[in-house]
């Protein structure tokens, strides 16, 4: 009896294995699925991913497990991710760090632009330039300009802090710095949590950072919002200026986030996939927490995303070039 089991079983594998790609790809997922995010945990792209994550595990009833794996920007855990197969059960959540690192790093050991397919964006947020509010009252900040001010008297004595050289939050503060004239000096971290907690504990006096990230210390006083980077407000901090208001003229910088597969994967499964997460971004769930973090669900179908990642990696390749960053 036993024996029979064992044989009807393999043949049940064998007709399923036998199965056309498209009705495979309806099949999925038919057990967890890992959703790597390649930067430590508290920061916005795990925020984001573990609220992604806990949709998709309703909607596909398997379990969808967040891991984080963090490291050189998010390049460490990427390479792995281009030699995965392409099977949809491990996929990825990064910030914009992704197609900034092309033009950081010269030897990576991925094509990124071949070895992973663009599956969907998952959030737009705007980033909010905070201080930290014991330096603020010492020193008299209260606006954009009052820093500004006091970074022209003290030039290379006022420290900014970031997720790692080249993210949006250090290009955020790049910007800041060639706008105004201030001379500000970087100080790049293994992720934004760690960045933001030396913020909070007065190691660094300001950071730019997404609005996720920061929201519940600015709600709880432990941080002070000077300015968000976008050239709207955050409905999320609605009494917080932009950059444009608070005085410097044009400015914008904001971060988005995205999933991504293993390059090459069938067309079929990436349709399947991508339809899902647009779904879920759709829900009245996900909008209601996005909102509550200041982030925007993606809209952007699987051909717009993959455009518009091409699109910025162009972008961003002129904005690394033209400043000269370098990987410290």
């Amino acid at each position: 009896m036993n024996r029979w089991l064992h044989t009807a079983a393999s043949l049940c594998l064998g007709v399923l294995c036998l199965l056309p790609l498209g009705a495979r790809a309806q099949a999925f997922p038919d057990h967890p699925v890992r959703l790597v995010v390649p930067f430590p945990p508290g920061g916005t792209t795990d925020i984001l991913a573990r609220m992604l994550g806990n949709a998709l595990g309703t909607e596909w009833k398997q379990p969808v497990v967040i891991e984080n794996k963090p490291g050189a920007s998010g390049t460490i855990f990427s390479e792995q991710l281009a030699r995965t197969p392409a099977d949809g059960y491990t996929l990825m959540v990064t910030a914009t760090h992704h197609v900034i690192n092309p033009a950081l790093y010269k030897n990576l050991r991925y094509d990124s632009r071949k070895d992973f397919t663009a599956v969907a964006q998952v959030a737009a947020v705007p980033n909010v330039l905070v201080v930290n509010p014991d330096f603020a009252a010492r020193n008299q900040i209260n606006s954009v300009a009052d820093l500004i001010a006091y970074a022209k008297a003290n030039p290379g004595k006022v420290n900014f802090g970031s997720a790692g050289t080249g993210g949006a939050n250090h290009l955020s503060g790049e910007l800041f710095k060639s706008m105004t004239g201030v001379s500000m000096v970087h100080i790049p971290y293994k992720g934004a949590a760690p960045a933001l907690n030396d913020l909070l504990g007065g190691q660094i006096p300001i950071m730019f950072d997404s609005v996720p990230g920061v929201l519940q210390h600015i709600k709880a006083g432990k941080l002070r919002a000077l300015a968000v980077t976008s050239l709207t407000r955050s409905a999320a901090l609605p009494d917080v200026p932009t950059m444009d208001e608070a005085g410097v003229k044009g400015f914008e910088a904001t971060a988005w986030f995205g999933l991504y597969a293993p390059g090459n994967m069938d067309p079929k499964l990436l349709a399947k996939i991508s339809g899902d997460v647009l779904a879920a971004l759709r829900s009245p769930s996900i909008q209601e927490q996005f909102a509550q973090q200041g982030a925007l669900p993606g809209t952007m179908t699987q051909p717009e995303y993959a455009s518009f990642v091409n699109a910025e990696m162009d972008k961003w390749a002129k904005v690394v070039n033209d400043a000269q960053i370098t990987i410290q």
